[in-house]
Parts: C-alpha cells; structure tokens; sequence
C-alpha cells in the first residue's frame, strides 16, 4: 500500500501540473521532482514505470472510469472520499492493463473496492475496444521506444581527476574493453573516444556507469556530447570570470569549472551561478560540490536579469546563457510532447485532423513566441555587461524561432550593435562539426550572401538522435 500511496501523490502532481497547461520537461523529470517534493522513499524507478504506464493509458482509464461509475461508488469517511481517484486509477490501471493483470497489494479496503468493480471495469474496456475498432488498446499508444538517447556520453572531471586522468582512462576501458571508431558502432562493452570534445567518452546506454566508484567520486560525470559545445566553445582560461546566467542542475557550470581549474585548485570564486528556482538551486549545489568545484563557485539564487547588476560583478569576462527552451530536441519528451500537442482531442469524438494540427500549431506558435522573447531578453541583458568579451547562447530546441531568430534579432538590436558585439565565425566554433544554421533563415535578413554564409556557418546545430544525442543549438558573441 506504501507504493500505491507514494505513486497517488506522483500522479497526482503530474496530472495538476498537467491541468495547468502546457507540460514542459520529461514526464521523468515531473515524478523526479515530485519524489523530491514529497521526499518519498519509495524507488523513484519504481514509481516512474508505474506512473509512465498509467499515463500512457490516461485517456482510455478516465473514459473506463468514468462509464463504470466506480468513482461515484467511493464511499465517504468523514466528509470525505474514502479513497483516492488517483489511487483507485493505480489499481484499475493495474488490473486492466498490467502484464499479470492483478493489483500488486496485499488486502486491503481500496483493494476490494476496486475488485468489486472488476465486472464493469472489463466490460467498459470491451465496449472501448470495440468502439476503437482494436483488439488491444496497445495499438493505439504511441511508440517512445525510440525516445531515449542512443549514447550514453561521459567526460572525465580534471577537477577530481588532477595528474590521475590516465588512470581514470584506464579504469574505463577496463569496464569498457573495446574502442570503437564512431558513435554510430557503439554496443554494450564498447567506448567511443569522442572527436570534438576533449575528455569526452561515449558509452552503451544499457552499460550502468552510475553504480561505477568513478561516477560515485566525480571524476567522470554524465553529460551530453551537445551539452559539452558551450563550455568547450567559450574556452575559459584560469584568469576568466564566468558567470552561467541559468545554471541548474549545472553540468554546464561544472564544465566551464573544469576549463578554468584543470591545472589549479579552486581557491576563490571565479564562476558565478545563478538560478531562481530554490530547488533546482540546491541540484545544482549537489552537483557542484560532487563535482569538487565549491570553492571555485558561487551560487545565486534568484532572476539573473533582476538580482545580478553589471556594477556587481565588474571583472566578468564571460557567459554562458542557455535559458529555458521548448525542450524540443530532448529524449524522454515525446509522451509529453505529443500529450501536448493533441490536449484538444479526445477518444470520446475525435475532431477533424485540420482542426487538430490547427489548435497544435497555435499552441506551440505562441509557446516559442513567449518563450523566443524571454530568450532574447536574457541573452540582451547579458550583452549589456560592459567587461564581458565572449558569451555563449545555447538552447535543447530544434525550432529556429528560439535559435536562429534569436540571433538575428540580437544583431539587429541598435544596443546590441553599439555594444560592439557580433557572432564568432566557423573558425572558433568546432569549425569540424558538420551542422551549421540554418542558411535561410539568415538570407531572409541580410542581403549581402557572404555575411548570410558567415553567420549560419558560426552557428552549430545538432539533430536528436541522428547526430549521437539530444538536438541542440549554439553559437558564440564577442567582442574587442
């Protein structure tokens, strides 16, 4: 009952948040953070199967229960129901369309309650399949089997790792005994030395990393090949002053960490994180400190573009920004995603698919151009800081309207011009990888094609899976 009682309260987080609007994040990322919030001590794993599988089933297991009548029976305990919707929704999701089909609990009151139903329960599953025309509601769950990253990518942490990163190398091949000479040919055993990004490794996502006593000590850390671009783009030096406008959870921060200390301890704060959500502030703390970098980083909870003043912090010389995005190029997304999408329909009368494309465009028009704003004024508000000379934009989006555009508009702004700052051609932007910008989208702005040609070139793109990893977007601004 312990296991039911902390899923009901995951599910529930998940479904008000849900209610609120659009659902931004993995569905794991939302039963991660409600774990945390309800500090439960059941098996996070454990729930987020539990909680994944119901939440495939939603439409169909609201539809059932509301047909069966079976919430209108709960009885009242004071007042009250006796029993939780999202409890009795655990249940009927357990007996209806669990391997086994049984409810994984010993006796108890909501148990037979919702065995008392059983009769109903499986005749309004029937009368669902028939209407869906399917003999199992399977077939109408969208596949995310593929929505999961093909590379598990790990960098060594030269904070952690000082004068020891050859015996850190050796241990991984010890776990992982054969080198292989692409991402594309990487199975369980296997390693990839990793060809743009030093001290970067890719693994068989299947292969477990997190339980090996390096993970454990911070020498290596788990971070996306693409999540890497930034830091190793902005390049710091032991004498820079970085601040990373949005840290959290901080494998950026760690990284731009592992720049400026891997020849010298941290001493003094030389990185500036900051973070207004509490919570993801005390990730990020986590992270830091994991990663041996305390000393070296300071934390600052609150707005970047309220609480941090260009007259406090003097001597930056560099940022990196990568604000909140649609997420779009993230793995574990699509259920959301395509939750979002299609919140409009619904499988008791299914609208005409042009009307259904139409509300899904909307919706995702007006989040990238609420979002698209706030990305500007955070990368503008950055540009403002008179010290600074380099700074890094960056998003998890395939959109060009929170990439490209961005950019664009950022050229065009009259005090963005007059601070003197542009973009960093090819050259210093891993001139090796293959994926630019978007060429049309600058050649509908600039007439002149060699300096059309000259930006999308200083942008990077990465495509979700078919470049080894998330999507993602980067390019660098600089200046004299």
């Amino acid at each position: 009952m312990n296991f039911y009682r902390d899923a009901s309260w995951v599910l529930e987080y998940v479904e008000k948040t849900e209610s609120k609007g659009r659902v931004a994040g993995s569905l794991q990322t939302l039963v991660l953070q409600s774990c945390k919030k309800y500090k439960l001590k059941t098996n996070p794993k454990h729930i987020y199967a539990a909680v994944s599988s119901c939440w495939h089933y939603r439409e169909f297991l609201d539809r059932i229960l509301q047909r069966s009548g079976i919430l209108k029976d709960v009885p009242n305990k004071k007042g009250q129901p006796a029993f939780s919707k999202y409890t009795i929704k655990l249940l009927v999701h357990d007996l209806l369309f669990s391997k086994n089909k049984r409810i994984q609990m010993g006796k108890h009151p909501v148990k037979d309650f919702v065995l008392k139903h059983k009769t109903r329960l499986n005749s309004e599953l029937v009368r669902l399949k028939l209407k869906l025309k399917v003999t199992d509601l399977k077939q109408l769950i969208k596949d995310d089997a593929t929505d999961i990253t093909p590379v598990r990518w790990i960098r060594i942490n030269p904070v952690r790792s000082r004068d020891k990163q050859k015996e850190v190398l050796a241990e991984l091949e010890k776990k992982f005994p054969t080198k292989v000479s692409s991402w594309a040919e990487i199975v369980p055993g296997t390693i990839y030395h990793d060809e743009y990004v030093p001290n970067l490794f890719g693994v068989h996502p299947g292969d477990k990393i997190t339980s090996h006593e390096l993970y454990k000590t911070g020498k290596v850390i788990i971070q996306d090949r693409a999540s890497c671009f930034p830091a190793h783009i902005l390049n710091p030096s032991k004498d820079d002053i970085i601040i990373d406008a949005c840290a959290a959870p901080g494998n950026k921060t760690t990284h731009v960490a592992a720049h400026i200390f891997q020849d010298q301890s941290p001493e003094g704060a030389q990185i500036h994180a900051f973070e207004k959500d509490p919570e993801r502030a005390n990730t990020l703390r986590t992270m830091i400190k994991t990663a041996g970098c305390s000393k070296g980083i300071d934390v600052h909870v609150g707005d970047f573009t309220k609480i941090a003043k260009p007259a406090s912090f003097p001597g930056v010389t560099g940022f990196i920004v990568d604000p909140s995005c649609s997420g779009s190029g993230i793995f574990g997304r699509k259920n959301m995603d395509y939750h979002n999408k299609n919140k409009e329909e619904s499988i008791n009368v299914a609208p005409e698919e042009e009307v259904a494309e139409d509300i899904a465009d909307k919706d995702l028009k007006d989040r990238l151009s609420k979002l698209s704003s706030f990305q500007f004024e955070i990368v503008r508000y950055a540009l403002s800081f008179p010290s600074a000379k380099k700074l890094v934009y960056s998003t998890c989006s395939v959109h060009a309207e929170e990439n490209e555009r961005i950019v664009i508009d950022l050229l065009l702004d009259s005090k963005v011009k007059e601070w003197g700052w542009r973009v960093r051609k090819r050259a210093g932007v891993i001139p090796a990888w293959p994926r630019r910008g978007f060429l049309n989208e600058f050649e509908e702005v600039f007439r002149d094609k060699q300096e059309a040609q000259d930006l999308a070139e200083g942008c990077i793109r990465v495509l979700p899976r078919e470049d080894g990893g998330i999507g993602f977007f980067a390019v660098c601004f600089e200046r004299d």
